[in-house]
């Protein structure tokens, strides 16, 4: 078995959503110093690096992050790769995939992974995602979790209605995942948040697991 990890690493120069605040890392007890340990603090958005929405994040009475069935974030999903000539993922480019129906995860890989590569520590504006009526396809497929290689499952110009369609429907979204080195296909996925009470959103590690 191979283990592929996808998760975004988390240092002060990770890069987060335009006007949220950074993160900050703070060593608060040192050895060096005469402490009998090494203690770090950090601070941090839940929305920071590799991440779920739940439901709370856009619905007043929606499930929090420690609401979210464990069953959600761990098994099978289909990683789709979006053709780079594509900027929207819309119907039309959906529909025109292979997306397998018994497969109730999907990852999208497109060609936002390239930023993780040129541009690790920038926030692009340009980003592939879902618009609208892609939105409305996915949740009328009855999938359970989405994922996408960037920061947001919704389009920069169309950010709000598509996550509302989703979380509506108790879809769980899985947020600037890696997939660079991910072969489209069928994995196992584990993604795990931290187990926040009340929250919006967590933090996760995210690894497919290969046969």
């Amino acid at each position: 078995m191979k283990i592929i990890d996808i998760t975004i690493p988390l240092s002060e120069r990770t890069p987060v959503w335009e006007g949220d605040k950074g993160i900050s890392i703070t060593r608060v007890a040192k050895i060096e110093k005469g402490s009998d340990f090494n203690v770090s603090r950090i601070e941090l958005g839940v929305h920071t690096g590799t991440h779920i929405d739940g439901p709370f994040h856009l619905l007043e009475g929606g499930n929090t992050v420690d609401q979210i069935p464990l069953g959600s974030l761990v098994g099978k999903v289909q990683v789709v790769e979006i053709p780079s000539e594509i900027t929207v993922i819309n119907e039309k480019c959906l529909k025109d995939l292979e997306i397998d129906p018994q497969i109730d995860r999907i990852l999208f890989k497109t060609s936002n992974s390239c930023y993780w590569e040129t541009d690790p520590y920038g926030f692009n504006k340009e980003f592939v995602a879902l618009n609208t009526d892609g939105a409305q396809y996915i949740a009328d497929l009855g999938v359970r979790l989405i994922g996408v290689d960037y920061f947001s499952v919704s389009s920069y110009d169309d950010l709000i209605a598509p996550h509302v369609i989703l979380l509506e429907r108790g879809i769980i979204l899985l947020e600037n995942i890696d997939l660079r080195c991910v072969v489209p296909g069928i994995y196992t996925l584990i993604c795990l948040p931290i187990k926040l009470i009340g929250t919006d959103g967590a933090p996760v590690r995210a690894v497919l697991l290969a046969e």
